[in-house]
């Protein structure tokens, strides 16, 4: 089991936005030192919600503050930039960094961030699988032409060439975030593993993995690679002595950070938007993932990979707001709960 830390850099009412992002590079830094397998990094857009807009730059500066610990984009929203672009920044630090980078990937949302980016709301609703196979494309080919009216281009090559990675690895994987059928075929027809997002449950994170390999097998996916994909699930881990303090502990910051964040959110079209209520959620979180005592962390990490068949975790270990709350947790998730699922 590979479990790792879910970076947003939050933004908690009453703090700053260099605090949030001083926060996130240490947690990062600490997920190293504590043993974890990877970092995954968020990416948002005029939001406090998040306070890291380009998750693949702050990823640059991770691997080149650290040494072995896996980094990753959670996501980069691929709507919002060119995927040649993207392909070129990944290409860059899976070479530079010996192969310790992951591309996530996903579709985002219909805000404004679409509008500022010049992309519009064509490339959120419709352009995200043509983006999705550019992006590929130049991830594991030597050369690429654009050949749709979005992306129309000559044939250029690939520079620098992702496959000549002292790793021997063809490039760096790519990873899918996944919220709905249609995204579930997306990934699976490509081979490609998905990130199942933290609002979602065991039952529901079973039936997508399920559904993600009929989609795979009817694309005629080799049957090695449908076993072996490596789906990501995200969580929220919060570690305590006792159950009941590591549910206050979330309960006292995160609805706050969740109305300032989340409310912050502004369609590019003025759709309606459906909230949910922060307490609520909250709660629904603490329910769903590793919050109480160690034991009872590791047991539910297992309990979750045993339902789901998903073995990499990524989970949001910043809810208290708390810098030296985040260190401390971060660091017993690494000394206490990792030794009972290893």
């Amino acid at each position: 089991m590979h479990v790792g830390s879910f970076v947003l850099a939050a933004q908690f009412p009453g703090q700053g936005q260099g605090e949030a992002l001083h926060r996130a590079v240490r947690s990062a830094e600490v997920a190293e030192e504590a043993g974890l397998d990877s970092v995954w990094l968020g990416e948002h857009h005029f939001v406090p919600y998040g306070t890291c807009p380009s998750a693949i730059t702050l990823a640059a500066f991770l691997l080149g503050r650290t040494s072995r610990i896996r980094v990753g984009t959670a996501v980069s929203v691929l709507p919002t930039v060119h995927p040649v672009a993207l392909g070129e920044q990944a290409a860059l630090l899976h070479l530079t960094s010996g192969g310790r980078f992951s591309l996530g990937v996903g579709r985002g949302g219909p805000w404004v961030d679409l509008e500022v980016f010049g992309s519009g709301l064509e490339a959120y609703e419709k352009g995200f699988p043509e983006s999705l196979d550019l992006l590929v494309r130049w991830l594991r080919e030597p050369s690429v032409r654009g050949t749709s009216e979005r992306f129309s281009f000559r044939e250029v090559p690939v520079v620098p060439r992702p496959s000549e990675a002292l790793s021997g690895a063809p490039g760096p994987e790519v990873v899918v975030a996944c919220t709905s059928p249609a995204s579930v075929r997306l990934a699976a027809e490509r081979g490609l593993p998905m990130l199942l997002g933290m609002h979602v449950g065991d039952e529901e994170k079973a039936e997508m993995v399920a559904l993600w390999r009929q989609y795979a097998r009817a694309a005629g996916r080799p049957a090695d690679e449908i076993f072996a994909a490596a789906h990501v699930s995200a969580g929220v881990c919060q570690i305590a002595d006792r159950r009941t303090d590591a549910v206050e502990a979330l309960l006292k910051a995160m609805p706050g950070w969740l109305k300032q964040g989340l409310d912050a959110h502004v369609t590019v079209d003025g759709r309606a938007r459906s909230m949910r209520d922060p307490l609520a959620y909250t709660e629904l979180l603490c329910g769903l993932h590793p919050v109480g005592t160690p034991r009872l962390c590791a047991d539910r990490l297992a309990a979750t990979s045993e339902r789901t068949g998903i073995s990499r975790f990524t989970l949001f270990v910043e809810g208290s707001g708390d810098l030296a709350a985040t260190e401390e947790n971060v660091r017993r998730l690494g000394a206490e709960v990792l030794p009972h699922l290893r």
